[in-house]
């Protein structure tokens, strides 16, 4: 019985359970009173076969009237009517000493005594007349083992005295449901009866009442482990086999006994479910038989319930297994018995036009029986006189079904698809395997019968590869029907699918995800299904639309299920929309990355172009849907942090690698007139940065030495920055520095074992060493650390004669542009390339300064090198740059004499920690004067002069803050005086050089920090607390309006005035 039967059998029980009082059990009290009455004068505990006929009619019109009364599917009167009589006669008649108590404390006690004395052969008739072997066997094996035992020898001596057909018919059905019994499965009504009866104990009634009752004791155990059971069955056969005579209760006979031989542990390994559609083709077989043979008990019934007894039928559970002995005396009788009735049998079933359940039972038992027994012979450790056995049943075996086999080939499987939606709609025992037959079964698929069953059942549809097995037949059933009836029942068994998959864990989600990548590739569903494809896009909108508008933390979940709808249907159209967003909606780029990491799936590889270089399809939908079409820095931002987190989400997996980023990204635009250069390398910047996660690093497959010569001549490039034409695209001065750390980064990534073999790292390295050859020479020093000692430094010639540079690693070259006098340029170009090379530079140069002409040339060649490199130098070039010209100042080798253009009266002051800063200041002036003079007029083009102008504001920005920091190192020292100095003298070179400038656009970067030299020396002046402090502020701000007034640029003077008027009205106060 399964669980809801057997909810549905307790609540229809009476209020009281089986032993209440009520309307039912006065019924049944008067029919055995008018059954005792037909039978007097003796009484019913002398009932006798003969008698039934005639006293049991008054018992069974009762249960009939109760029937009527209290209708019950589940027959549960019926049962409740057998426990009552067969309680009554196991337990014992209550003495007089218990009428008091027994009342009130024993549940059976009222019911008990209203059915007179009865003996087992009213039991026995009654289950007859009720045709309830099943509940016969569900009470029979809730019994103690002993009792269990003893009643059931009770039956086969009743079955044995004045045997008839219907007595053989019984005795049959109660063995098979002894087989088919379940464990576990017990009502309301078997709980009560077996609780009683181990409560109380029994007392066993004889027969006839002609000896003493004989006392057990009730022993709570498995009943369906009672020792015994199959010699008990087997003595019964043997006592009945003389009555046998009909066809169908032989093959009814010996069924039942291959069946329980094959229980056996003795024979093979044990019972192993067959292959689903074998199990399903029996089913199949089974119910066509009952459904064409009128005499069977299961003709009437609808489809379900015979599919569900036909389950019971195929699948035994094994409860009852005979022991060795009882095993071999099995075998025994089943050889006599075929050597009896085995040829007349042969005969029957090849005239006979139907097969029936029977006949079918024994074919398909003996078929099992004998593949058991050639195992038993193969394995078993068999004695002289069971080896004969078995081979003499083995023959048997083998000529019986040599005749008669062939009749189980054309039994009918028509029924298979009704007969596996019944298995599912009533979650019988194996309903989990047919569900997989029903979703990969396409000869059934998309029939209205089995669309209603999988929208009814869903819930047991719900794991991933019962979902990939329905989305392929979705998709085989969409491509070759288009009908309009075809559409409709395709948008049930989608929206059925699609609810199955909700249910699913997000690791079954994405494993639905990568089976629909694998058959459909990134357009998934959606490309085969037109169903689909209908309202796909609204529905990707309006979803991403609530997505977007639930940025946080909780809202990543629902986001989550919502994405994973849609991943389903289209995953490229889906990750196309998330990598949009990505870039588009403001702030939202993180949490669509996290969104997007939760399905790992997507990390699939495309070969549909190219099997031999698959792709990554997230990358083809960045590439697709984002590529080429960032509009402002804000999206190329977002997109970067978009794509840094899909290659590093944290805890989760990587959904694009560093290496497939690079061949997509970069590689193909590392060209100068390639619009995407500064985000490609912005791009490459990032993903260096991500560590390998493996031995092997990415960058291997990345072809490094292209991609480091590209780099190399990206940078030969900027030689030719200002006199590039205007119309040629080219990356900005700015990432002159971003591709020099990426060519350091690169140079430390790429060593030996990045290519197979250390003859092909030589090679490797004489190639772009040739390669490079051609380029500016600094471009090879900054492969140094990638060259090692393969190659030396090659620099100009000129070098050599300001430099003591060791032979062994550096070696002279003679380029025309490097002549005489060009050592110093080559050095300050040196100095740029690293701080490293630049401390080198600085400790190998040569200058005797005892030889005033000498430090005068070095000072004034000093300077016009430094105008000559200023223009092409990036920010970080110039950073480096810098500290070589204040190292040599300090060091006094180079001459920076310090005029008095902008010094009115002698100051008295001890500006000697300043000295470097004011030399520095003028250093710059004579450089600017230098290089806006007549001669070098036309060198840079309008917009070199800005880059120019940032450089020496950034310098004197530094500047500034280096006076800060001498100011403070000279305390308590009071020093507000020098200070004040210091900044009027920038601020004068700093308009100085603003009224030279032969160019517009320059004003901005001068004017913040001529307002910031003010600010620095607003607070200085402040600080001086001399007693004349206040006339020295009056006089310098004189001074400081005289020097702004002389300004040419417009808004340069007006605002320079402005704050110099404020620093006047605050000094008066």
């Amino acid at each position: 019985m399964e669980p809801a039967e057997r909810g549905a059998a307790m609540a229809a029980g009476c209020p009281g359970g089986p032993w209440a009082v009520g309307e039912e059990t006065a019924i049944l009290h008067g029919g055995f009173l008018l059954a005792a009455r037909l039978l007097q004068p003796r009484p019913l505990r002398e009932l006798r076969k003969a008698d039934w006929p005639r006293a049991g009619v008054p018992i069974t019109d009762a249960l009939r009237e109760i029937g009527e009364r209290c209708p019950s599917p589940l027959s549960l009167w019926k049962k409740e009517a057998v426990a009552i009589v067969w309680a009554k006669i196991l337990l014992p008649a209550s003495p007089a000493a218990a009428l008091e108590w027994g009342w009130k404390d024993d549940g059976f006690f009222s019911v008990g005594a209203m059915i007179p004395d009865v003996n087992h052969i009213a039991l026995f008739e009654l289950v007859k007349a009720l045709s309830a072997p099943r509940l016969f066997v569900q009470l029979l094996l809730a019994l103690p083992p002993d009792v269990c035992r003893g009643q059931l020898e009770d039956l086969v001596e009743y079955i044995s005295s004045e045997t008839s057909p219907s007595d053989i018919r019984f005795f049959l059905d109660v063995w098979w449901e002894v087989m088919k019994h379940r464990e576990g499965q017990e009502d309301a009504t078997v709980s009560a009866f077996s609780a009683l009866i181990h409560q109380h104990g029994a007392e066993s009634s004889l027969e006839d009442g002609l000896q003493p009752a004989k006392r057990f004791k009730g022993d709570p155990g498995s009943a369906s482990a009672a020792p015994g059971l199959p010699t008990v069955l087997l003595e019964g056969l043997k006592q009945i086999r003389g009555s046998v005579t009909q066809p169908r209760l032989r093959c009814y006979a010996l069924a039942n006994l291959a069946e329980l031989l094959c229980l056996s542990a003795g024979l093979g390994p044990g019972h192993s479910p067959l292959p689903i559609t074998e199990h399903l083709a029996k089913l199949s077989a089974i119910v066509s038989l009952w459904g064409s043979d009128p005499d069977s008990q299961y003709h009437p019934c609808g489809l379900g319930e015979k599919v569900r007894e036909a389950e019971r039928s195929v699948s035994l559970p094994s409860v009852t297994k005979p022991s060795r002995e009882e095993l071999f005396g099995g075998l025994d009788l089943l050889c006599s018995l075929l050597q009896d009735w085995g040829e007349e049998l042969q005969d029957t079933l090849r005239g006979s036009e139907e097969l029936c359940f029977e006949s079918y039972r024994l074919l398909d038992a003996l078929t099992t029986l004998g593949k058991n027994l050639d195992s038993l012979l193969e394995t078993g450790d068999l004695g002289e006189g069971e080896t004969r056995v078995v081979l003499e049943l083995t023959q048997l075996t083998k000529d019986f079904l040599r005749d008669t086999s062939a009749v189980l080939k054309d039994l009918d499987t028509s029924l298979v698809s009704s007969v596996a939606m019944a298995v599912i709609a009533q979650r019988l025992d194996r309903h989990v395997d047919v569900c997989s037959v029903f979703a990969s079964e396409k000869t059934w698929a998309f029939s209205k019968p089995w669309v209603e069953c999988l929208v009814k059942n869903k819930a047991l549809f719900q794991t991933p590869e019962l979902v990939l097995e329905l989305l392929e037949m979705l998709v085989n059933f969409a491509t070759s029907h288009h009908d309009e009836e075809a559409r409709e029942l395709q948008v049930q068994v989608t929206e059925a699918i699609v609810e199955c998959y909700t249910e699913l864990s997000l690791s079954d989600k994405n494993q639905v995800i990568s089976g629909v990548l694998a058959s459909w590739g990134g357009p998934g569903l959606s490309h085969n299904v037109q169903v689909v494809r209908e309202g796909f896009q609204e529905d990707l909108n309006v979803t991403f639309n609530q997505i977007t508008k639930s940025v946080s933390d909780e809202g990543l979940s629902r986001a989550v299920a919502s994405m994973a709808r849609l991943t389903l249907l289209s995953p490229e159209a889906t990750v196309k929309q998330v990598c949009h967003l990505a870039v588009v909606n403001l702030g939202a780029h993180q949490f669509l990355a996290q969104i997007l990491c939760s399905f790992p799936a997507l990390n699939f590889l495309e070969s549909h172009e190219d099997p031999g270089r698959p792709h990554s399809l997230v990358v083809r939908c960045l590439e697709e849907a984002v590529w080429g079409k960032l509009s402002t820095a804000r999206e190329e931002e977002q997109f970067l942090q978009f794509l840094a987190f899909l290659m590093q989400p944290g805890s989760a997996t990587p959904l694009v690698s560093p290496a497939e980023v690079t061949k997509a990204f970069v590689l193909p635009y590392l060209k100068s007139d390639s619009p995407e250069i500064e985000l490609s390398l912005q791009i490459l910047s990032k993903v260096l940065g991500i560590p390998s996660c493996s031995e092997e690093h990415w960058i291997k497959s990345c072809h490094p030495f292209p991609l480091l010569l590209s780099l190399c001549r990206l940078l030969d490039g900027y030689t030719k920055y200002w006199h590039q034409p205007k119309e040629q695209l080219f990356p900005s001065l700015e990432t002159k520095d971003l591709i020099l750390d990426i060519l350091c980064q690169l140079c430390e990534l790429v060593g030996p074992e990045t290519v197979p073999s250390s003859e092909l790292w030589v090679q490797s390295l004489a190639w772009l060493h040739r390669k490079v050859a051609s380029l500016d020479w600094t471009v090879g020093l900054r492969l140094k650390k990638l060259y090692g000692d393969h190659f030396k430094n090659e620099v100009p010639a000129t070098l050599f004669e300001i430099c003591r540079l060791p032979e062994d690693k550096w070696t002279s070259q003679s380029w025309p542009a490097y002549g005489p006098g060009s050592g110093l340029l080559a050095w300050m170009e040196c100095c740029c390339v690293s701080p490293a090379l630049r401390d080198t530079m600085l400790e190998l140069l040569t200058l005797n300064v005892d030889n005033p002409e000498e430090v005068n040339l070095f000072s004034k060649g000093f300077l016009v090198a430094l105008i000559q490199v200023l223009p092409w130098c990036s920010h970080g070039e110039w950073k480096r740059l810098a500290p070589v010209v204040e190292q040599l100042l300090q060091r006094q080798l180079l001459h920076v004499p310090y005029t008095l253009e902008y010094v009115q009266h002698m100051p008295l002051l001890n500006l000697r920690p300043f000295a470097c800063h004011l030399q520095l200041s003028v250093l710059f002036l004579r450089g600017f004067q230098l290089l806006c003079g007549s001669s070098c007029s036309s060198w840079l083009p309008a917009e070199a002069w800005l880059h120019v102008v940032q450089l020496y504001c950034s310098s004197l920005t530094d500047l500034l803050a280096s006076i800060k920091a001498a100011a403070a190192a000279a305390s308590p020292q009071p020093c507000a005086q020098e200070v004040s100095f210091v900044c009027i003298q920038v601020f004068c070179h700093l308009l100085h050089v603003a009224a030279m400038l032969p160019a517009e656009g320059c004003g901005e970067p001068l004017l913040v920090l001529a307002l910031e030299v003010l600010s620095q020396y607003e607070v200085s002046s402040k600080a001086d607390a001399s007693p004349c402090s206040a006339l020295r502020r009056a006089n310098e701000g004189h001074f400081l309006e005289s020097i702004t007034d002389n300004v040419g640029h417009e808004e340069l003077r007006s605002t320079l005035l402005q704050k110099l008027s404020k620093l006047g009205a605050c000094s008066e106060h």
